[in-house]
């Protein structure tokens, strides 16, 4: 299980490196025959296949794009815009979110582990070590010390001295369980000044008694308008991305 998740961490950040990585370096290069790779062409091809399966869930569960979607669902929900944006503008914005946040930690992870076992100069138990070190770090500062501690009892395994000794099976939950309750803090947070100008909109169309319409539909306009002078996206997006630093 270990070496899975290394592995698909490893693919993750090959890719993300990509773009900025020379022709000739290309981390695709180990996927296929290369000088460093030990393993048959058959057992490459469905190797690559089966973390290629398994991406897409790593993106959404242990990436910051966790945490920035859910806020983003939570924020449309709290304007009453209903599909508006729509998913796939959401989904779009927070997977270049976190595309960008993890970039330097898929770059170091590409060029401490990946290069070299391309290289031939580690072997892929080493460079799975190598690549677990700053993804490591990264999940620790977002993984509370409680949730860390629940899953480690869980595994059973020997109390860590440091988030070195963690291993990666205890690891992406803990983080998983963190951000979920960190973007659910977050949207909740979201939700308070919109509930204000629910609670205040529907207040008057009782007293004034106007029934005809429901006061969801008259606070819509007065909280998109709110939003637009405070340039929400701006401060919603930088929020996000800077919780992360």
């Amino acid at each position: 299980m270990k070496r899975a998740f290394g592995l698909l961490w490893m693919s993750m950040a090959c890719a993300a490196a990509a773009v900025a990585a020379p022709a000739s370096d290309s981390p695709l290069k180990g996927l296929g025959v290369s000088g460093g790779s030990t393993l048959s062409l058959p057992m490459q091809i469905a190797l690559s296949m089966t973390l290629m399966v398994l991406l897409p869930a790593a993106i959404m569960s242990i990436t910051p794009f966790l945490r920035i979607t859910i806020v983003l669902h939570f924020l449309r929900q709290a304007l009453g815009t209903q599909n508006t944006p729509s998913n796939q503008v959401l989904i779009g914005l927070a997977m270049f979110l976190s595309m960008l946040i993890i970039q330097p930690l898929a770059t170091e992870i590409y060029h401490t582990a990946w290069e070299p076992m391309d290289q031939g100069r580690l072997t892929a138990g080493q460079a799975l070590d190598e690549g677990a070190k700053p993804l490591k770090t990264f999940l620790s500062r977002f993984a509370r010390e409680k949730d860390v501690k629940l899953f480690v009892e869980i595994a059973k395994a020997p109390a860590p001295r440091n988030a070195s000794d963690l291993n990666l099976t205890v690891l992406i939950p803990a983080y998983i369980l963190s951000e979920l309750r960190t973007g659910f803090q977050i949207g909740a947070m979201l939700f308070l000044p919109f509930l204000v100008i629910d609670l205040v909109v529907a207040s008057v169309t009782v007293s004034i008694g106007m029934v005809q319409l429901p006061p969801v539909m008259l606070s819509a306009p007065f909280k998109i308008l709110l939003f637009v002078l405070v340039d929400g996206w701006n401060l919603v997006v930088g929020s996000l991305v800077k919780s992360f630093y």
